[in-house]
C-alpha cells in the first residue's frame, strides 16, 4: 500500500465526480435519469444534498484507492484502461444489472448508471495509467 500515490488517488476521485456531474446533468442524462428513476432531483434519497455528495466523494475515494492499489505502482495505461473497461463494464455495471432486474426498474436507469461507473473506471484507469 505504500506504493499508491494519494494525489493520484485523489484526483481519479475528483476526475469521477466531475465526470457525475456532467453525465447526471440536464444536459446529458440527467433528464432522462430523473424520469426513469421517479424521483425528485432536488432531494436525491430524501437527504440534505451536502451529506449526498460528502458520502458520494468518499466513496469514490475508497474506489479509486481500491483500484490503485489493484493496479499496482506506475501501471501501464493500457492496462490501467483495460481493467477500468473491466471493472465497470463486467462488475459495477451488471452487479447493477441484477439489482435493477429483482427491483423492477428499467434498462434505460441502468444503462444511464452503468455507463456513468464504466466512465468512472476508465476515467481512473487514465489518471492512474498516466501518473508517473
Amino acid at each position: 500500500m505504500n506504493s499508491v500515490n494519494v494525489l493520484a488517488v485523489l484526483t481519479a476521485a475528483v476526475s469521477s465526480f466531475v465526470l457525475g456531474g456532467l453525465w447526471y446533468s440536464p444536459k446529458v442524462f440527467g433528464n432522462a435519469w430523473n424520469r426513469e428513476n421517479g424521483g425528485n432531483p432536488k432531494a436525491p434519497g430524501g437527504h440534505h444534498p451536502a451529506l449526498v455528495f460528502g458520502v458520494s466523494f468518499v466513496l469514490s475515494l475508497v474506489a479509486a484507492f481500491a483500484f490503485a492499489v489493484w493496479l499496482g505502482p506506475a501501471p501501464a495505461l493500457q492496462m490501467a484502461l483495460t481493467r477500468g473497461l473491466v471493472v465497470g463494464a463486467c462488475f459495477v455495471a451488471t452487479s447493477f444489472g441484477i439489482n435493477y432486474q429483482f427491483g423492477g426498474r428499467s434498462p434505460v436507469l441502468w444503462a444511464i448508471d452503468g455507463g456513468y461507473h464504466i466512465g468512472q473506471f476508465l476515467l481512473y484507469g487514465v489518471v492512474l495509467g498516466l501518473w508517473h
